[in-house]
C-alpha cells in the first residue's frame, strides 16, 4: 500500500513538473497587450494551478480594469537548462520577461551581467521580517537586486518505526549529530528492519545535488570561519580546508552508512528509495514532507540535518530593460508576492517561507484561499487524504525544525561564476563515487590528493 501511495505521489510530482503556467481562474485581460507583466519562473512543485499562479491571480484581482496584469511563464527542463534559457533570452532580448524568479545561486551572475536592476527603497515590505540568512541571497555588490520569494533548506527525514525497533527511541528531537546518527546506523546495520539496505540516502549524482552535499560537508568541517569565496567573489580556500571538507564528505557518504544507489541519485530517486524502505534516513528538502507523511503517517520523523545545511530557494528580480510605469508595476507585483500574507500562503502550500512572521501562526492567508485552512498542502497540488500536521513527534515542524534550520543554514559560494564552481566541485569529487563495478574498481585518491586537484581547479576558474 505504501509503495502504491508513493508511486502515485511521484507520478503526480512528475506531472506537476511538466505543467504549464495557465492560471487557476480567468481574470480580465489588460486593455493593451503591452500591459502584461510577464513573470518567468522554473516549475512550481505545488502543481497545476499551484501557489505561485494563485498569488499572481490574487495580484491581478487588485488591479484596476484598465491596469496591468501579470502572467506566469514556466520554463521547462532542469535548473541548469532554465538558467541557460533565461540568460540567452535576456542577453539577446528574444523574450520580454519583466520579472524573473531566480535560483538563489544565480543572483550574483545576473546582477554582475546587468540583466537585473537594483531594487528601489520600499520594494520590500517589512524588510526586518525577512529571515536574515535567506535575505543574504538577494544582494550583490552591496545592493539589493531581488527579494526572497520562497526558501529551501536540507532536512533529515527518518523512519520512527525503524528507530523504535532497534533503539527504543523513535524521535530524534529538533536536532541530531553525525556521531549519534552513525551509531544508530550501525545498530540498524546489525538489526536490519524489513526491506532495509543502508542507513541513509541523499543526492550524489553528477549534478547540483553533489555540490550541495559537498558544501554541507565542507561547512560542517570548517566551522564558523568556513568560506571558499569572499564577498567579492574571490577564491579564499586552500588545500587544508578542502582536505578537511573532503574527509567529512567521505565519512558521511561512505558505503558503511550510505545506500550505494545514492551515488547515482537525484531528488526523485532518493525519495523513492526512502519511501520503499531501503533506508531509514533521507536528506531532502521541505517540500517532500506532505508526500512522505501521506505515505508513512506517524511512522515519519523529521529533524534538522546534522552539521550545516545549505540554503536553496528562489528570489524575484526585475529585468534591466524595464522602466517607467511598467517597472513601478513590476516592483509592486514583487512586493505583493513577497508580503507577509503571501509568505504564509507559501508555507501552507509546502514551501519554506522567507519571513519570520509566517512561522508565528495567527492570521491565515487571504491571497490564496485554497490554502487558507490547510496547514500544509501536498506538493502535487492534490490532497494526500490527510493533511500533514504541523506538530510531529511533539515538535512543531515549521517553528522548531524548519525555521531554525533556515536561520542556521549556509549559502553556496556567492559569485557570478557559480556555475563554473559547481561544475568544478562535481567533477573533482567524482572519484569518490566512481568506484567499484561502475567505476572500474579503482580506489579513489586520498583526501589530500583530491584537495590539491580541487584547489588547482578552483584557482583556474576564479579570481584569487
Amino acid at each position: 500500500m505504501r509503495l502504491r501511495r508513493i508511486a502515485a505521489a511521484l507520478t503526480l510530482l512528475a506531472v506537476a513538473a511538466c505543467t504549464g503556467g495557465k492560471g487557476t481562474e480567468e481574470s480580465a485581460p489588460p486593455s493593451s497587450s503591452s500591459r502584461w507583466i510577464v513573470v518567468a519562473s522554473g516549475r512550481d512543485v505545488t502543481g497545476k494551478g499551484g501557489i505561485r499562479q494563485q498569488l499572481i491571480d490574487a495580484w491581478n484581482r487588485t488591479q484596476p480594469a484598465d491596469g496591468y496584469r501579470a502572467r506566469l511563464v514556466e520554463l521547462p527542463g532542469s535548473a541548469d537548462a532554465q538558467r541557460s534559457q533565461l540568460l540567452g533570452a535576456l542577453q539577446s532580448g528574444s523574450a520580454s520577461y519583466d520579472v524573473v524568479n531566480l535560483d538563489v545561486t544565480w543572483v550574483p551572475e545576473f546582477a554582475a551581467a546587468e540583466l537585473i536592476q537594483p531594487l528601489p527603497e520600499g520594494a520590500v515590505e517589512r524588510e526586518s521580517d525577512l529571515v536574515s540568512s535567506v535575505d543574504g541571497t538577494s544582494r550583490w555588490g552591496g545592493k539589493r537586486y531581488a527579494v526572497p520569494f520562497n526558501s529551501d533548506v536540507g532536512l533529515l527525514y527518518y523512519r520512527r518505526d525503524h528507530l523504535t525497533a532497534v533503539s527504543g527511541r523513535g524521535d530524534l528531537g529538533s536536532s541530531v549529530g553525525w556521531d549519534e546518527l552513525r551509531q544508530l546506523i550501525e545498530k540498524l546495520n546489525r538489526e536490519r528492519p524489513k526491506g532495509y539496505e543502508a542507513g541513509w540516502t541523499t543526492q550524489l549524482d553528477g549534478y547540483e545535488g553533489r555540490t550541495v552535499n559537498a558544501i554541507e560537508a565542507f561547512a560542517s568541517a570548517g566551522g564558523e570561519d568556513f568560506r571558499l569565496i569572499d564577498g567579492e567573489g574571490r577564491y579564499r580556500g586552500g588545500e587544508e580546508q578542502l582536505a578537511a571538507g573532503i574527509g567529512e564528505l567521505r565519512r558521511r557518504t561512505g558505503t558503511a552508512y550510505t545506500l550505494r544507489d545514492a551515488y547515482e541519485s537525484d531528488e526523485a530517486r532518493s525519495l523513492d528509495d526512502f519511501a520503499r524502505g531501503r533506508t531509514t534516513f533521507l536528506r531532502h528538502w521541505p517540500y517532500v514532507y506532505p508526500t512522505l507523511y501521506a505515505t508513512f503517517k506517524d511512522d515519519l520523523g523529521v529533524t534538522r540535518l546534522p552539521g550545516k545545511s545549505v540554503l536553496g530557494g528562489q528570489d524575484l528580480a526585475v529585468t534591466s530593460t524595464v522602466s517607467g510605469e511598467r517597472a513601478a508595476r513590476a516592483f509592486d507585483l514583487i512586493r505583493f508576492l513577497t508580503d507577509p500574507d503571501s509568505e504564509r500562503c507559501l508555507l501552507r502550500a509546502g514551501f519554506a517561507a522567507t519571513r519570520t512572521s509566517a512561522y508565528e501562526g495567527g492570521a491565515g492567508c487571504t491571497h490564496a484561499p485554497v490554502f487558507a485552512e490547510r496547514p500544509s498542502a501536498s506538493p502535487t497540488g492534490e490532497s494526500p487524504g490527510r493533511t500533514p500536521p504541523d506538530r510531529l513527534g511533539g515538535l512543531s515542524f515549521s517553528r522548531q525544525i524548519l525555521l531554525p534550520a533556515l536561520r542556521e543554514a549556509v549559502q553556496r559560494p556567492r559569485t557570478p561564476l557559480y556555475g563554473a564552481v559547481s561544475r568544478t566541485l562535481i567533477t573533482a569529487l567524482g572519484p569518490l563515487y566512481d568506484v567499484g563495478p561502475r567505476g572500474g574498481g579503482a580506489e579513489p585518491p586520498d583526501d589530500q590528493e583530491l584537495a590539491e586537484a580541487l584547489d588547482r581547479a578552483l584557482k583556474r576558474e576564479l579570481p584569487h
